[in-house]
């Protein structure tokens, strides 16, 4: 099956390829480096001193989730600052965030080009 087909534009009846939604590979969230420095810092809970390790986004919508740390019992288990319909911290779930599918069968993105920074500075260059 070819992975992109053609679709007509409105715009001057210009041909142009589109990814076919059904090949389209998600990202994987979490790398061992990623899953063990938020898991290192579990013990540290809520306290805005630690590093965000992680930054997580919906590329066709305004939500970000910020990793903060991962449950060594429970890997799936993750905590973090997620500004969605207002800025907060919270629980969410891996699996959940790789199980999204979005518009043009998206995911949800991990930025490859986020470094660790406090919780603590992008909590309040959020609010």
């Amino acid at each position: 099956m070819n992975k992109f087909f053609l679709v007509k534009s409105c715009f001057r009846g210009k041909f142009f390829s589109v990814l076919n939604t059904n090949t389209y590979k998600k990202m994987k969230l979490l790398t061992k480096d990623i899953a063990n420095k938020a898991t290192k810092q579990y013990s540290q809970g809520t306290d805005l001193e630690q590093n965000v390790v992680a930054k997580f986004f919906d590329p066709s919508g305004s939500w970000t989730w910020y990793l903060m740390n991962i449950d060594p019992n429970d890997p799936d288990y993750a905590w973090g600052i997620v500004d969605g319909f207002a800025v907060e911290m919270g629980s969410f779930s891996i699996s959940e965030l790789e199980s999204v599918t979005l518009p043009f069968g998206l995911g949800i993105e991990r930025d490859i080009h986020f470094e660790p920074k406090p919780a603590k500075e992008i909590m309040a260059s959020l609010s």
